[in-house]
């Protein structure tokens, strides 16, 4: 049975409704706050000295969203540990050199799980910093913009807190930059990160049961409408060890003793990972590969014609529900929320659109603020 990022994709959308549930409270925090009081004429004095009040409320808010996380990257990781080398076993269990993976059990504790759970901890404690500063900081700018408004009589101050609010809960919690420079909102981030980190633990899963009978060569799958980054090693072998770059290899046949056969490889796996086969999202899987046994896969056919850029269109309009849905419930009063709710059902009927035209799937999960993303 193959693996791929696929195999741990639910475990990651757990961590994504924790994070899009911790927005939806901080958004409606900071609505409340700039409620209160919203009639007086010492409202921006009031929200200021009210600013350490804010403080403490998001910061309990972040602290349980990172003990809640933590905890679930951690079973994630397993999990997803755990499947890939199941699938090492289902793909070798009836071979002779696969055999003796079935009675071997999965260690929870593996090396490699550790390492990388305490790779995602560290990299993953800016975030929290990051979302207190972001809430104050939009509350501190929020009041400075609406006293300014209102002092001039350009609007009432309740208008401007609702323009500046929904300005922020359309973009999210943002400040997120990834290694490629790439600027992400809290919840996608977050789930981008856990996508890639669990994908991993799966694929390493599955390399790691493979080397333990001796299997050194992988093949990718091929599927349709592929990435620019992972088109060049679609339906290639790899090996999982040695050198890399393109070579001739001359090794045993896999079954037949006293046999050798010659097995063109396009480089290592690690390789091919850092030039970013199986980045967040992917769609391609990764066998063992029997010299003289397995045939490299064929490209399937795209549905109805689709495209690449398709799937990217698709993912801009179930970014645009999200944001309209936290438009939503940052709301300061009826009319406001029923706006977002309108946009909301116009981006869905796009997406409607697109996935019948196209013959896409329609990804529902992915147009829920407690979703994927």
């Amino acid at each position: 049975m193959p693996v791929s990022p696929a195999m741990a994709e639910d475990l990651a959308a757990e961590v994504r409704r924790l994070y899009d549930d911790a927005e939806t409270v901080l958004l409606e925090k900071l609505a409340a706050a700039l409620e209160a009081d919203i009639e007086s004429p010492r409202w921006a004095e009031l929200k200021l000295a009210a600013v350490g009040n804010l403080r403490e409320a998001v910061e309990r808010v972040a602290d349980a969203l990172q003990q809640d996380a933590d905890g679930a990257v951690r079973r994630a990781l397993i999990e997803a540990y755990t499947r890939g080398r199941q699938a090492a076993v289902a793909e070798l269990g009836a071979v002779d050199i696969g055999r003796s993976l079935v009675a071997r059990a999965t260690l929870p504790g593996a090396p490699a799980v550790d390492r990388l759970a305490a790779s995602m901890a560290q990299d993953s404690r800016p975030l929290y910093v990051r979302i207190t500063r972001a809430v104050v900081d939009a509350y501190r700018a929020i009041v400075a913009r609406v006293s300014g408004g209102v002092l001039l009589g350009a609007v009432t101050r309740r208008q401007a807190s609702q323009r500046a609010l929904d300005a922020f809960a359309h973009r999210g919690i943002t400040g997120f930059v990834d290694r490629a420079g790439r600027r992400w909102d809290m919840a996608a981030y977050a789930e981008m990160a856990v996508r890639s980190i669990t994908a991993r633990a799966a694929v390493e899963g599955h390399v790691d049961a493979l080397a333990e009978v001796g299997v050194g060569l992988v093949v990718v799958s091929a599927a349709p409408l592929e990435c620019p980054l992972c088109a060049p090693w679609e339906g290639e072998v790899l090996t999982l060890s040695g050198p890399s770059g393109p070579q001739a290899l001359r090794v045993e046949h896999a079954v037949e003793d006293g046999r050798t056969v010659v097995v063109h490889v396009a480089g290592s796996l690690v390789a091919a990972r850092a030039a970013g086969l199986f980045h967040p999202n992917c769609r391609h899987a990764l066998s063992a590969f029997l010299p003289g046994v397995t045939r490299r896969p064929q490209a399937p056919p795209h549905p109805h014609g689709a495209t690449y850029e398709d799937t990217q269109h698709q993912r801009y309009l179930e970014r645009q529900v999200r944001a309209w849905k936290r438009r939503s419930a940052a709301a300061m009063n009826d009319a406001a929320r029923r706006r977002a709710n309108a946009r909301v059902r116009d981006y869905q009927a796009r997406i409607r659109e697109l996935t019948d035209a196209k013959g896409l799937a329609r990804k529902r999960q992915r147009e829920q603020v407690g979703g994927g993303s």
